[in-house]
């Protein structure tokens, strides 16, 4: 331990002395460490690069530069790494990772400089040493240059020992590409809980990486994967970024019809289709879908992949037969190249009772969905992530078709295998949790909804972020809770927030943006600020229009609204106008039996009522009561 003389001259600060401590063990006695220190110390004030007066700085650098210079290469690049990665969460998984993929980069040059230095840490051919990394790992600890977390198993740098690194180190952007290239390299695209939770580990790396870096200059599979992480993190905007880097390098270097520039082609579709920009997605899926039947043929299975995705696009779009269309399509190649029971195959008939259920055919949806869950039961267990997706498809149908109690036991079954299988962290079982109280909430059971709504808002803030798509739909939920309750103000505070953030990450055009303007239209107008609801039912409407098309169910929602608005403001025949044209357009489109076609017909029977129509508004409502008595039967 350094003498009291030696605490004083480092100022007492812990780093110092703990580096002080650690490099007086391993190397020297006290009195050659004072020496050593008053000749670092020295250099270090007359050397003109350095200008910290901070008494406290110069102690721990000229003690860290002691260290420094009696570490070898291997621990001098792993330090550097660490410089330029985030100061907590660096684990051997990443470079173990990254040493194994399967997968090359597609710049020779930085190839070769990443194999370089991932063989200095453990790469060993094909192969991964533990044994060699610890070593490196063991030369730094020794020094008290890193900390290790037992617990969690993952390594800390302090931020001034980073910050050290770096100015020592004064790598170029040669080296700052090869550190952001481990971590993209590290990136699976496998699904489970193990690969997820580590992925969530990388975000903070990844944003630390390319803080400066140009994205341009990124390599084309490194964005690639980076558009993957950000997309599933919600962070649209920062996968198109990489995406379209990803795509634009592909195309350049490898040509348009090459496999890997149609995967990125495919990955920046699915960011436009998060983000709302349903056109944009349509144009690129439809592209991708048509290259890969002419190179790859219409039963490859990326050929396969590339139609499913373009239905969800569609499906989105209101575009549901066409969205049916290549569903079918899709499952009955499967069924025809891969069996009945292979998982793809199941997977397109999960697409498929998603657009049934969409076109309000309940007992279609219903009907195939059990086939699908009962061989994923059969074949994968009842444990397994795509029987539990099976079983909460099935309870959101018996939602729709009122019987709740039925949707409640199975969303009940979900979220407690889920809380077991996956953690009570974990988005999935969030989501579970807000199935299950979405359906208290149509029970009347506000009370049991409110306290899993506040629950989940809380663990998402905490897991995800403030400004993460699950956090801002976490609030709506809840909002919608208090709107139920007769909570207003609770319920109007809330969906500001939501509106105003989702309109800062996600774009005013973004259909959970307009989500969110409408459920704030419906608390105002419940106030009585009727002239502010009219003003933001009329920007939903108009915006769905242009984006979705007049025929698209979310617009006829849109125009419903503010039909009810009109009606409560006396302004009956306007309402009648917009009520008359939702409820024809509802019958073409969906059907005379769809609940969104029925609740038309009862919205229209009330101004018929308000206008002193009543024989009108009686033949409404008995259609209205009649069918819907025929769908509970």
């Amino acid at each position: 331990m350094p003498s009291n003389t030696t605490i004083q001259e480092l100022h007492h600060f812990a780093l110092a002395v703990s580096q002080a401590a650690a490099f007086i063990h391993c190397h020297s006695s006290l009195r050659t460490y004072q020496k050593l220190y008053q000749l670092e110390r020295d250099h270090l004030l007359q050397n003109a690069e350095v200008h910290d007066p901070d008494p406290y700085g110069l102690a721990v650098y000229a003690t860290w530069r002691l260290s420094y210079d009696k570490l070898d290469e291997p621990a001098r690049s792993f330090l550097q790494i660490c410089s330029m990665l985030h100061h907590e969460g660096i684990s051997e998984q990443m470079f173990k990772n990254a040493a194994l993929s399967s997968h090359q980069l597609e710049d020779a040059t930085l190839r070769n400089e990443v194999t370089q230095l991932l063989e200095q840490l453990g790469k060993q051919d094909s192969h991964w040493s533990s044994w060699d990394f610890q070593q490196v790992v063991k030369r730094l600890r020794s020094y008290s240059l890193i900390e290790y977390d037992d617990r969690n198993c993952m390594y800390s740098v302090h931020p001034l020992v980073q910050h050290w690194s770096a100015a020592v180190g004064r790598y170029g952007e040669d080296m700052k590409k090869c550190i952001l290239s481990v971590v993209g390299l590290s990136i699976s695209w496998t699904f489970n809980k193990e690969d997820y939770v580590y992925r969530q580990t990388l975000c903070k790396h990844v944003t630390s990486c390319v803080a400066s870096i140009k994205p341009t200059d990124v390599d084309p599979l490194v964005a690639f994967n980076l558009a993957f992480i950000y997309f599933e993190q919600g962070r649209w905007r920062d996968a198109e970024v990489y995406g379209v880097v990803a795509m634009e390098k592909r195309r350049q270097a490898l040509g348009e019809d090459h496999p890997d520039t149609l995967k990125s082609m495919g990955i920046l579709a699915s960011t436009y289709w998060k983000q709302g920009r349903l056109k944009d997605a349509g144009v690129l899926g439809r592209m991708v879908m048509e290259k890969s039947k002419e190179l790859l043929g219409e039963d490859h299975p990326d050929t396969l992949k590339s139609m499913g995705n373009l239905a969800s696009i569609y499906r989105d779009q209101g575009h549901w037969k066409d969205a049916e269309v290549l569903e079918v399509v899709v499952m009955e190649k499967r069924k025809g190249l891969l069996g009945e029971d292979h998982p793809d195959t199941l997977l397109g008939m999960g697409s498929l009772v998603s657009t049934y259920w969409k076109q309000g055919r309940l007992k279609d949806a219903e009907m195939l969905n059990m086939v699908v869950m009962e061989k994923r039961k059969e074949l994968l267990g009842e444990d397994h992530p795509d029987t539990l997706k099976s079983i909460e498809n099935l309870a959101g149908i018996y939602r729709n078709q009122g019987r709740l109690k039925d949707a409640e036991v199975l969303e009940v079954v979900v979220m407690e295998k889920r809380k077991e299988l996956l953690g009570e962290d974990h988005p999935d079982t969030l989501k579970s949790m807000g199935n299950l109280a979405g359906t208290y909430w149509d029970q009347g059971r506000l009370k049991d909804a409110e306290v899993l709504d506040v629950k989940i808002m809380e663990k998402s803030k905490e897991l995800l972020g403030e400004d993460h798509p699950v956090t801002l739909e976490s609030m709506g939920s809840l909002a919608s809770t208090y709107w139920k309750q007769g909570r207003l103000k609770d319920a109007e505070v809330l969906e500001v927030v939501v509106m105003e953030k989702r309109k800062e990450l996600l774009g005013e055009d973004h259909p959970d943006t307009l989500i969110g303007m409408g459920n704030l239209a419906s608390t105002y107008q419940d106030q009585g600020r009727l002239k502010d609801a009219e003003v933001l039912e009329v920007v939903v409407m108009e915006k769905r229009k242009e984006l979705l098309g007049e025929d698209h169910p979310d617009t006829l929602i849109s125009m419903g609204n503010l039909a009810s608005t009109y009606r409560d403001q006396g302004r009956l025949k306007d309402a009648e106008v917009l009520e008359v044209v939702v409820m024809e357009k509802s019958k073409e489109l969906l059907g005379e039996d769809h609940p969104v076609t029925l609740k038309s017909m009862g919205s229209l029977a009330s101004t018929y009522w308000k206008q002193g129509r009543l024989k009108d508004a009686e033949a409404l409502e008995l259609v209205v009561m009649e069918k819907r008595a025929l769908e509970l039967d």
